[in-house]
Formats: structure tokens, C-alpha cells, sequence
């Protein structure tokens, strides 16, 4: 018998693409257990088009008959979406169009987390945390987190969660291994090509892995661009970007976020770690505990990988300084 209080999920962009391949695994239970209720706010743009689709998805949830779904939402006003929710999902951006200027994608989407990060901080529970995954995801989450003065800046995420999934995906497949022969394989700075997958720290088998792949020259020219463009070979492939992908490494990032003692790679404010600017959201490993989560400090970088990380952090700075008139 279910007797815990539902946690309210509201989630942006609640028809797209990404939406629809994660309301599902949220109802099921999957993001944050069995035996967790939920109520979802699901949030879409004032468009004919897009509320009709949301209709859809909610009536295929219900079709679903998910014990676990209490409740559902349905609304193109971010004030009722994040009303009382326990959970922020910003899925939901503008994508780069055609001949766009990422600049002018930056300031777009900025003026977006401008209104979402005023009303989460109006509306939301006292617990509210929200996970940011419209690109540029670092970016937007600063921005949201700007406007925020109830909730703390370690309240807001952005999901690093799909390049950690894919670089150990990469090294596993390299080796010959089991996805779960790898280990302590972390993301630092932006979620673009710019990234830093640090295989130095990472494991296979218990053993490093540039040891186990012997190919130091594979990792440092290959592995890395791999991870960096795997979302550009994807839409190559598939004429679509990454979406199922996307949506398990968020159901991953919150799952993991809630499990006290799980290491794994969040975008948080870096407050100058690891040579990181203040002020900037970026990918470090994390522990999660019992109240939120702690950064992982103790890793020691090598040349090669402070160059790196140099490089993306190089990146969120112009960023920020692209949408520095909007930073509250």
C-alpha cells in the first residue's frame, strides 16, 4: 500500500520530443521510486499546436493507469506549473535555428529563464530543485538561478548527466567491456563539444582506463571529440536530436540527486572549483546527501586535463558575459 505524499514534477516543454520519452518513466516510478507519488505540472507554450499535443500526452498517461500518477496539471502558465512543485524539469527551450548566431540563442533562451527562475522562486515549495536541460543548459540554469532570492544558488542543476553516460558508454565499448565494468568517469564544465569527459580519473575493471586501453592518443584525439560531437552525430544519423538519451540521463540526474552517497556529474555553481570562474554553473562530480549534495574536490588534474577544463571554462565565460544584462 502507497502512503507517502505525492511530489509535485513540473516539467517545461511537456510535449516535446524529450517530454514524451520521460512523463512515462516518471510516472512509473523511476525517477524517484516505487513507491513515490506524483503529481505532474506539466508546462507548454500558449500555441494551439503544442496544448492540443499536451492533451494527447496526458490522456496517453492516464491510458496507462500509472498507480503511482495522482494527478496531472495541464497549463501555459509557468506561475501554475510550478506552483507548490517540488521538482523544477526546464526541458523546454528555443532551438537554434537556421543561420542563428549563438549569441542571439543565448539571449532568446535567456529571456525564457529570466521568467521561469522569477516564478519558480514566487511559486515553488521551500524544497523546490530544479534541473535545467534546454540548451545551453549551464548558461539557462545561471541565468534561473540569478533570479532566485528565497531559493539558494545549490538549488538549481543542469544536466551534464547524457556526456557522462555516453563517454563511459564509449570507453565500455572500447575495452570490450560491460557498461558497468566503468567507473568514476566525470564531466567538467560546459554541456557542449568544449567539455571535459576525464577519462585520467576514470576506471575499467577497477584498473585505470587509459592503462586498460592503451592508447593515450585514442583518448586525447577520438574519445574526447567523440563525446563532445555525439549529439551533432546523432542528428546526422537520425535527423532528429538526442530525446529517449536526453530523457534518461535526466531521470538519472534527479535519481541520483536523491540517492544520498551516488557520485555522479552535475553542472553546479562552481564557485571556483577546479579553475572554474565564479559565478558560472559547470560539470563536476558530486555526492549526493541526505539534504542535497557536496562537490567532490579531491580529484588532482594533470596538465592536459587543466588545459582542458581551461578551454571550457574559457566558454561559460563568454556565456555569461553574452547574457550578463540579464543576470539578476
Amino acid at each position: 500500500m502507497i502512503t507517502k505524499q505525492p511530489i509535485r514534477v513540473a516539467v517545461t516543454g511537456a510535449a516535446g520530443n524529450i517530454g514524451y520519452a520521460l512523463l512515462f518513466r516518471i510516472a512509473s516510478g523511476e525517477m524517484l521510486g516505487k513507491d513515490q507519488p506524483v503529481i505532474l505540472q506539466l508546462l507548454e507554450i500558449p500555441v494551439e499546436g503544442p496544448q492540443k499535443a499536451l492533451k494527447g500526452v496526458a490522456m496517453e498517461l492516464e491510458d496507462c493507469a500509472f498507480p503511482l500518477l495522482n494527478d496531472m496539471v495541464l497549463t501555459d502558465d509557468a506561475n501554475v506549473a510550478f506552483k507548490d512543485a517540488n521538482w523544477c524539469l526546464l526541458v523546454g527551450s528555443k532551438p537554434r535555428g537556421p543561420g542563428m548566431e549563438r549569441a542571439d540563442l543565448l539571449k532568446d533562451n535567456g529571456r525564457i529563464f529570466v521568467a521561469q527562475g522569477k516564478a519558480i522562486d514566487a511559486v515553488a515549495a521551500a524544497d523546490a530543485r530544479v534541473a535545467v536541460v534546454g540548451n545551453p543548459c549551464n548558461t539557462n540554469c545561471m541565468i534561473a538561478a540569478s533570479q532566485a532570492r528565497r531559493l539558494t544558488p545549490d538549488r538549481f542543476t543542469a544536466m551534464v548527466r547524457l556526456d557522462q553516460n555516453r563517454g563511459r558508454a564509449q570507453l565500455a565499448r572500447k575495452a570490450g567491456v560491460a557498461i558497468n565494468q566503468v567507473s568514476d568517469l566525470y564531466i567538467y564544465g560546459n554541456h557542449s563539444p568544449t567539455m571535459f569527459a576525464d577519462f585520467t580519473h576514470a576506471t575499467i575493471g577497477g584498473q585505470p582506463a587509459s592503462k586498460v586501453i592503451g592508447d593515450q592518443a585514442w583518448l586525447e584525439t577520438e574519445y574526447l571529440p567523440a563525446v563532445g560531437k555525439r549529439g551533432a552525430a546523432i542528428i546526422e544519423a537520425r535527423g532528429q536530436s538526442s530525446a529517449a538519451s536526453a530523457a534518461n540521463a535526466l531521470i538519472d540526474h534527479v535519481r541520483d540527486l536523491t540517492t544520498p552517497g551516488a557520485v555522479h556529474s552535475v553542472a553546479v555553481n562552481s564557485e571556483g572549483r577546479y579553475g572554474f570562474a565564479e559565478g558560472v554553473w559547470a560539470g563536476m562530480p558530486v555526492r549526493s546527501t541526505s539534504t542535497g549534495y557536496e562537490v567532490v574536490e579531491s580529484h588532482q588534474m594533470d596538465d592536459f586535463a587543466k588545459g582542458k577544463i581551461a578551454l571550457t571554462n574559457d566558454e561559460l565565460v563568454g556565456e555569461r558575459d553574452t547574457v550578463k544584462d540579464m543576470l539578476g
